[in-house]
């Protein structure tokens, strides 16, 4: 990740924090949360602004990565630590992190396209499948 995308995402959780998410909440149209992680290697706590989406009471993330061809630190991180908790807006919520598979990824993937086109041109850019990932409140 580039030191521009890392000040920009420091920036962006530094500004959600400090308005409870009045300002930072909303990037180019999409919801954005911050999401709470425990690094898999090191142990240390990580805050990453993230897009998400609502699938009922589920919070869904896509690991898209810009369509590079690892997927982003925080998915590694939830598949380590699944337990975490999430912040939109002003409220926490504890969270347990599974991969969607299956059919359920076919829907899931179905409908964050249709929520942002993007994700179509991220998945042409690698030869990875891009993971969903289900956040579902405990």
């Amino acid at each position: 990740m580039s030191i521009w995308i890392k000040v920009l995402m420091a920036v962006n959780v530094w500004i959600y924090r400090l308005t409870g998410g009045m300002l930072g909440s909303r990037m180019a149209g999409q919801s954005v949360l911050l999401l709470h992680s425990v690094g898999r290697k090191s142990g240390k706590p990580y805050t990453t602004p993230v897009n998400y989406y609502r699938d009922g009471e589920n919070y869904i993330l896509v690991a898209s990565n810009w369509g590079k061809e690892s997927s982003p630190g925080w998915f590694f991180n939830l598949m380590h630590h699944p337990e975490t908790t999430l912040q939109i807006k002003r409220q926490v919520v504890p969270v347990k992190a599974s991969e969607a598979s299956g059919a359920d990824y076919e829907r899931l993937w179905s409908y964050v396209t249709g929520q942002n086109p993007f994700y179509t041109n991220y998945q042409k850019q690698t030869e990875r499948k891009i993971p969903i990932m289900i956040l579902t409140p405990k």
